[in-house]
């Protein structure tokens, strides 16, 4: 008999984020009750796991950053809100953080399989971990997936939130580890016209179609 590949429906950046109503540790939410905020949903594999536990200690921690951004953090897994709310309180009592977010219990993996987290040739019982960025509009604006080894990195995951914002803000783009205060790329001209006229604005140009300017 021959194994049948299923296919993972994947949402589109610059799309809609698919909208939910879930149960969670703060009781029950909607996506689209944030609009307004930016949101990240993030997935993990399961409750009580080395690595998971070391991803929710850390974002607990950066906490407040995300708030200062206008952020929402929202956690996910195929658990029970027992499973939870347990592992929360195991997290406190260790480390001494309170879990300050709320974490949807996706036992019906209705989410999960919403938003493409469960890839079975990872594990067909749990959510890989995923990184969702959703913008103050409702819109996808960007997707990571990491393997269930590995943690994430949460400072990068600021980085790129910040990264999206500046671009929102200001109209640019911003180049490979860019970080707040580094210089910005300006988008590159699309006429002869604008091609000329770029080349005498004051940018700091390496060539035409890459030129940088400061936001400070």
């Amino acid at each position: 008999m021959e194994e049948q590949t299923k296919l993972i429906s994947l949402p589109r950046l610059n799309e809609p984020a698919p909208d939910f109503e879930a149960i969670t540790t703060h009781g029950k939410i909607k996506l689209s009750d944030y609009k307004g905020k930016w949101v990240i949903l993030f997935s993990h594999p399961a409750d009580f796991t080395p690595v998971c536990t070391t991803e929710f200690v850390a974002f607990s921690k950066a906490y407040e950053e995300f708030v200062k951004r206008n952020t929402q953090l929202i956690g996910l897994s195929i658990d029970s809100i027992y499973s939870h709310l347990a592992w929360a309180q195991n997290i406190e009592k260790n480390f001494g953080i309170k879990v300050p977010f709320p974490v949807i219990a996706d036992l019906d993996m209705k989410v999960a399989t919403l938003y493409g987290m469960v890839h079975p040739q990872a594990s067909s019982t749990q959510a890989v971990r995923a990184v969702f960025i959703i913008d103050d509009k409702g819109i996808l604006r960007a997707m990571i997936y990491y393997p269930l080894t590995n943690g994430r990195n949460i400072e990068e995951i600021i980085r790129l939130l910040d990264a999206l914002q500046t671009s929102d803000k200001y109209g640019v783009a911003t180049p490979a580890n860019w970080t707040p205060g580094d210089k910005v790329i300006v988008p590159p001209p699309n006429t002869q016209e604008a091609l000329e006229k770029r080349l005498k604005e004051g940018y700091e140009c390496v060539d035409w179609y890459l030129c940088f300017k400061s936001i400070q």
